[in-house]
């Protein structure tokens, strides 16, 4: 079964860092794409970005600022997030998707992590 669990959110001060882990107990096999997305109360859920087959992804509101990233061995998937900003404030998620293509509809991703809450205070 496939569980993905995120971790490293927290409260931090406009302009400072963060950095996002999801391991998933499973195994997975690298044709499996990996993302981010995040949500605030109210709105629906949105892409942040992505990671399939070596390649990145992401939404326009983060590039250049947060940085995906994946460790196959460990079975893991990171989202370092930089001058953030209080905007960014959500709860963010980890998804595995059963394809090798990313995808940047929530709908198109079968396996959810719990969560972990970003404050970002201004």
């Amino acid at each position: 079964q496939v569980n993905p669990v995120e971790s490293g959110g927290g409260l931090v001060q406009a302009g400072g860092s963060l950095n996002l882990s999801c391991t998933e107990s499973k195994r997975l096999l690298s044709a499996h794409a990996m993302g981010w997305f995040r949500q605030t109360p109210g709105k629906e859920r949105a892409f942040v970005a992505a990671h399939s087959g070596g390649v990145a992804y992401y939404a326009d509101s983060v590039k250049g600022r947060f940085s995906i990233s994946r460790d196959h061995a460990k079975n893991m998937v990171f989202l370092q997030m930089n001058t953030l900003k209080p905007e960014d404030t959500a709860e963010y998620y980890c998804a595995v998707r059963d394809s090798f293509y990313h995808s940047p509809d929530p709908n198109g991703y079968g396996y959810w992590g719990q969560g972990t809450q970003v404050t970002v205070s201004s």
